[in-house]
């Protein structure tokens, strides 16, 4: 009997599996569609821009609608007023130009943006906060275990300054191309994880600093070598606020999704948080989000 209820059981568990895989096509709801803010500014050189776009439905793989004809402002806690103009030649993008040696911001203020559009008013606010020099990258060549060839990972060495709180966004580029995946999201809590990593004013701990490197496998499920002879790596620290800190790990969670059977195991789908908000206490609501970033880059090439 005993052995009959093992294939009974393992029936069952297969029947389960199969029917996993089997393909559906629900019929959603149709949503209004909600305001979206890509507002991530930086003190680096150059133009500073603000995209607005439109929600769309969830199985719509076409490129979101942009919002046209919206006054954008933002002004810091000194009075400073920066224009963001719509682009004439790309809808939806709003962008402040700057003077001639002119950057974007500075350590220590607190910023408010502004967006007027379809007779509303959204609201977000940010601080920029300190960032710490990259002090080099390096070049890690470790020999297979299980073949000749070798892997080649980057690191870079920074370390956070005394004083607990801040947060940073680490991105990096391969050949001045964004490392841009899900998975590829690196944040720190001062030098570590989260608040309570007891990391502060110490060097950023070893997967962040690794946390550079893209994580590619072949059609074997082997990790590819990030780096070869001739590749070069771009660093870039961002400091970020505690709700940008949250929001990021929100995205990681939401869109790096194992698939197949892990799937059942997975933290269900939610909009990620926003700190964009309608003046009208009953006015439509808006996504994305708004930061204003002190940014310390270093790069270098890998020679053999």
């Amino acid at each position: 009997m005993k052995n009959i209820r093992r294939i009974w059981n393992g029936i069952l568990l297969a029947a389960i599996l199969f029917s996993c895989e089997d393909k559906i096509s629900p019929t959603l709801e149709r949503a209004a569609p909600v305001l979206v803010v890509d507002a991530w500014l930086n003190n680096k050189p150059g133009f500073q821009t603000i995209i607005l776009t439109q929600t769309q439905t969830y199985f719509d793989n076409t490129n979101p609608p942009a919002v046209s004809g919206a006054v954008v402002t933002v002004i810091d806690d000194q009075g400073t007023i920066f224009p963001f103009p719509e682009n004439d030649r790309t809808p939806g993008d709003y962008v402040w130009k700057p003077l001639s040696n002119e950057v974007f911001g500075t350590i220590g203020n607190r910023y408010t943006l502004t967006i007027k559009v379809n007779g509303e008013t959204f609201e977000s606010r940010s601080y920029m906060g300190r960032v710490p020099v990259i002090d080099s990258i390096t070049f890690d060549k470790q020999k297979r275990i299980s073949s000749k060839d070798s892997i080649t990972r980057a690191e870079f060495w920074a370390t956070d300054p005394v004083g607990h709180g801040d947060a940073y966004w680490i991105r990096s580029y391969k050949n001045g191309v964004l490392l841009n995946k899900p998975r590829e999201i690196n944040v720190a809590y001062d030098a570590g994880f989260s608040a309570g990593g007891e990391t502060d004013g110490v060097t950023f701990i070893t997967p962040i600093r690794r946390g550079i490197n893209s994580n590619d496998q072949n059609s074997r499920g082997n990790n590819v070598s990030p780096f070869h002879v001739g590749d070069s790596v771009n660093v870039q620290i961002h400091s970020i606020t505690h709700a940008a800190f949250n929001y990021l790990n929100e995205v990681k969670i939401q869109t790096d999704r194992p698939g197949g059977f892990q799937e059942l195991f997975s933290t269900p789908l939610a909009n990620v948080s926003t700190n964009i908000s309608n003046t009208k206490t009953n006015g439509t609501t808006a996504l994305g989000f708004f930061n204003v970033a002190a940014v310390s880059s270093a790069g270098k090439r890998f020679k053999k």
